[in-house]
């Protein structure tokens, strides 16, 4: 029940989707003077070393964190892949290299820190963070302490799933919800689903963003299609966003070993999306794929309802 760690998958290319739209959500619910209330049902360690062993030993952020800087940093290429990047990926870019001023990525920021970066202490803003794991749960407590953030943040070891009922709706009634569990048990697509069905019952005009791997596996395909049904039922407008960077190409080079293909696309589904997301995400998408695709199967999709 936990193997799984973060760790060995921090700042892969779908870290780099889901956190690019996370900055997206949180920048729009921000410009408002009114208090947000951000939950993060799995939330992890909250920072990752990625030239540590666990990620080290993945390679997963070579396609994509660090392919990413290395094709558009300024100081990266020259010319960069890019001229014009988009500003939802140089927003990404900035709070990345935020964690790491001396200009080498070795530390990267989980969603507990991306969120954390976005609030306003003056706002009265408040994160909520849930982590099952028993070792990332202490030691996503342990990072959390060291930002002295007081009662902005509160973090608790328990299943997020679970922990999410008794917090929304929330005191001002403004809140974004983002539930990305790990689904290395299948019945993880079923709880998903049902979340969101419980939630937009409790609190139907939150912002709801779910992150799921686009796998061979049925409940991977038809998650997508069951939030889209609940949204429709509940009147909600949605966005889903899909991000496959394809298999790798070449050959690993004679005397190493072949890395596994990993996970090669991820999707993002909000509900209740920011209006201004759609036309971002337009914009963002496509060159994230030109930078990030290696092979056949690379693609990006944007759709949405409501």
């Amino acid at each position: 029940m936990f193997s799984y760690r973060h760790a060995f998958h921090a700042g892969n290319h779908a870290d780099v989707l889901k956190h690019l739209v996370l900055i997206a959500i949180l920048r729009h619910l921000t410009q408002k003077d009114t208090a947000l209330t951000v939950i993060d049902t799995h939330a992890g360690a909250g920072l990752y070393r990625l030239d540590g062993d666990y990620a080290g030993t993945s390679g997963e952020a070579e396609d994509g964190v660090l392919k990413l800087f290395a094709a558009l940093a300024p100081a990266a290429a020259v010319p960069p892949a890019i001229q014009d990047v988009a500003p939802l990926i140089q927003d990404y870019m900035d709070v990345v290299a935020g964690f790491n001023p001396d200009g080498k990525l070795k530390i990267y920021p989980g969603s507990p820190f991306v969120a954390q970066g976005e609030l306003r202490q003056a706002a009265r803003d408040k994160l909520k963070l849930f982590e099952l794991h028993p070792t990332d749960s202490r030691t996503l407590a342990a990072n959390i302490a060291q930002l002295g953030a007081g009662r902005q943040v509160s973090t608790a070891a328990q299943d997020g799933f679970e922990g999410l009922k008794a917090l929304i709706p929330p005191p001002v009634r403004r809140a974004l919800v983002l539930i990305d569990p790990s689904y290395e048990i299948k019945t993880d697509y079923a709880k998903v689903s049902a979340c969101i069905q419980d939630s937009l019952k409790r609190f139907s005009t939150g912002t709801y963003a779910v992150w799921y791997p686009v796998i061979p596996r049925p409940e991977a395909h038809d998650l997508p299609r069951r939030l889209k049904t609940l949204c429709n039922q509940a009147g909600k407008p949605w966005l889903h966003a899909t991000l496959a960077i394809g298999q790798r190409e070449e050959q690993a080079p004679a005397g190493e070993p072949e890395r596994r293909p990993g996970l090669t696309a991820s999707g993002m589904f909000v509900v209740n999306p920011p209006h201004t997301l759609k036309a971002a995400l337009q914009q963002a998408l496509p060159q994230l794929l030109q930078v990030l695709g290696r092979g056949k199967g690379k693609s990006q999709a944007l759709e949405a309802g409501g």
